[in-house]
């Protein structure tokens, strides 16, 4: 259909006991609803905690084609968002948090810059970072129009990858098969989970492009969220340990398969 995308939105739930939940979980969906080209279908991917089906299917998807898919395995972000492509009918997949929200206009630029750039196998979405109460905090991967990085403009390469490091994969669009194929996001990796696999698509060759044109709105440092909590929150980690896992990144990427990498606190 002409107003539609082959794409299934991944959209995973680890818990409803966070703040404001069902207010941001509202405009998640909402930017989907009001979608100009429409996504075939959205794949919600929940933890076994105990009435979240429930509550997550009582609110209003009106228009949408859900699939509500169970986790009564490891309920990590990663783990999460590889069940939900595994699931998904889709040809090409993205990812929605539920704190977050797509530009009206994101499917249809999408769908315009596939069909003429049918050889690329990611395309990046230019990120608005918002703080909780929606001011403008920065973009994120803008920085493939670098001249100075990238000598390619708009792509993302291994190269521009090894130079910096701030990419988002949230709101990207992806082959299905090029996710899997790669291995997907690995639950081993704190942190630069991201940058990883970034870095390994780009290894393998895989084509990512950025759209010039905001696509999606990102809540940056969301109390509660993973990163809040790896710079805040009970999980905070040292300067040390965020080097570590960024130089882990760089010699990971090589390696499809999931690993186990842990950090051990060194001397200064």
């Amino acid at each position: 259909m002409e107003n539609t995308l082959d794409v299934s939105v991944i959209l995973p739930i680890n818990s409803s006991k966070q703040r404001n939940f069902d207010e941001y979980y509202e405009r998640a969906i909402k930017s989907l609803q009001i979608q100009q080209v429409q996504p075939s279908e959205l794949v919600v991917v929940h933890s076994d905690e105990d009435g979240l089906r429930n509550k997550l299917q009582s609110f209003d998807y009106s228009g949408l084609t859900v699939n509500f898919v169970e986790n009564t395995g490891k309920v990590d972000f990663s783990s999460q968002v590889n069940l939900g492509v595994e699931n998904a009918k889709s040809e090409l997949v993205s990812i929605l948090e539920f704190d977050d929200e797509y530009s009206t206009i994101w499917f249809k630029n999408v769908k315009r810059y596939s069909e003429s750039y049918p050889e690329v196998d990611a395309f990046l979405a230019l990120v608005v970072d918002t703080d909780e109460k929606g001011m403008f905090v920065g973009f994120t991967n803008e920085a493939t129009f670098a001249a100075s990085l990238n000598s390619e403009i708009g792509y993302l390469t291994n190269e521009v990858l090894m130079e910096y490091q701030n990419f988002q994969t949230s709101g990207m669009v992806i082959k299905k098969s090029t996710f899997l194929d790669n291995g997907g996001f690995k639950p081993s990796f704190k942190l630069t989970f991201v940058y990883e696999f970034l870095l390994r698509l780009t290894y393998n060759s895989a084509q990512i492009m950025t759209i010039p044109r905001i696509g999606y709105k990102h809540m940056n440092f969301r109390e509660g969220s993973i990163f809040w909590n790896y710079k805040n929150g009970q999980n905070r980690i040292s300067d040390n340990e965020v080097a570590f896992w960024i130089e882990s990144a760089k010699k990971e990427h090589f390696f499809t398969a999931d690993r186990n990498i842990k950090y051990e606190a060194q001397e200064v």
